[in-house]
């Protein structure tokens, strides 16, 4: 049986983006990110326009995804959330190509790329799988 550490990995690579947690001046805030999975690190891509970089860089953070919005009917939903020191780096060509093209513009500037890492302390996987006597149904 994976461990929830292999099994969020896995459902990471299943998407593309997700969202950063963090708090500026103790106010929460939420921002949109594309990932990677590198080696036992996620790898973030976003827009450095807003400055959000600037806040999470150093400071512990949580990333979360979920297929809740897309997954099919009869399909496991799951929410994957990993809580973790975020750094900046630097991707390797390689890291670059798996992030993929950029928008060409983010709130109408530029697309700015900034590249975050977070090494994960705690990982969390929650699903609700479906129950196969109830067609249609969840247990949770």
């Amino acid at each position: 049986m994976p461990t929830d550490e292999q099994r969020a990995a896995g459902l990471l690579g299943r998407v593309g983006y997700g969202r950063v947690a963090a708090s500026a001046r103790a106010l929460p805030f939420l921002v949109p990110a594309r990932h990677i999975v590198a080696e036992d690190r996620v790898l973030l891509r976003m827009h450095r326009g807003h400055g959000h970089h600037r806040v999470c860089a150093g400071s512990v953070v949580a990333y979360g995804v979920d297929n809740l919005g897309s997954a099919r009917a009869g399909e496991e939903q799951w929410s994957v959330q990993v809580v973790g020191v975020c750094e900046t780096v630097e991707p390797t060509d390689a890291q670059l190509d798996r992030f993929g093209p950029g928008p060409l513009r983010v709130d109408g500037l530029p697309f700015d790329p900034v590249y975050l890492g977070i090494a994960p302390h705690f990982t969390t996987v929650q699903s609700m799988g479906v129950d196969p006597e109830r067609p249609g149904g969840h247990r949770t």
